[in-house]
């Protein structure tokens, strides 16, 4: 059984109409896996700065409150990811399959608080939707010190608070985001990095320094 099949079976909101999306997901993929190969090994390896710790996000506390076991450290040392075409190709494959999935939804609309984070069935906001892709990549073997929450500020919306999915690869780090299908590396975004989890502890949080080492502006990987 496939480890896609797999979280599918464990997980209520990986309904049946799920386990096809990803299947057919994974399908169109495997048509284009040439191009994005080629595009990330062609680009700059260049990872985000990052500085001195910094206070959690109260959602990231209340979350932890509710959820204890998905809070712990790794038993196993922090590694990055391996990145292949196959990984890649999981990576757009779950992505797309939660962005199409669950609609974003104001905290307000939903529970009647301005932040409360949580795993979302059909409606959640960006925070809810990253706690999926990130559940959904560690039931298929994605280590979760590879996955991290990151805060950034949106210039779009008049740099709003919004949350992504960092992914740490040895190819460098993807960004998992609800506002576009694609898989970024995370210096392809327009946005402000702000803080993220720390890849020992995903209780540990660390700011961004103020200058990164971006390099020049490139396409998206298609």
């Amino acid at each position: 059984m496939s480890p896609v099949r797999r979280v599918a079976d464990r997980n209520p909101i990986l309904s049946t109409h799920g386990r096809r999306f990803i299947a057919v997901a994974l399908g169109a993929i495997a048509l284009v896996t040439t191009m994005p190969a080629y595009a990330f090994l062609t680009r700059p390896i260049v990872f985000a700065a990052v500085g001195r710790t910094t206070k959690a996000p109260g959602g990231w506390l209340q979350f932890c409150a509710d959820n204890p076991g998905d809070c712990r450290p790794s038993e196993d040392a922090p590694r990055d990811v391996v990145l292949t075409p196959e990984l890649l190709q999981q990576l757009y494959a779950i992505n797309g399959y939660v962005n199409s999935r669950v609609t974003w939804t104001s905290d307000v609309d939903l529970y009647g608080k301005a932040e409360y984070w949580t795993y979302p069935l059909d409606r959640g906001d960006c925070e809810d939707i990253v706690l999926l892709k990130r559940r959904v990549l560690a039931e298929v073997g994605w280590p979760k010190s590879a996955l991290l929450i990151t805060v950034v500020e949106d210039p779009s919306a008049h740099n709003a608070r919004h949350a992504v999915l960092t992914v740490h690869t040895d190819r460098g780090e993807f960004i998992l985001d609800n506002q576009t299908p694609e898989v970024l590396f995370w210096y392809e975004t327009e946005y402000h990095y702000v803080m993220r989890q720390s890849t020992t502890d995903p209780n540990v949080w660390v700011s961004f320094l103020a200058e990164q080492p971006r390099p020049e502006p490139a396409s998206a990987i298609h």
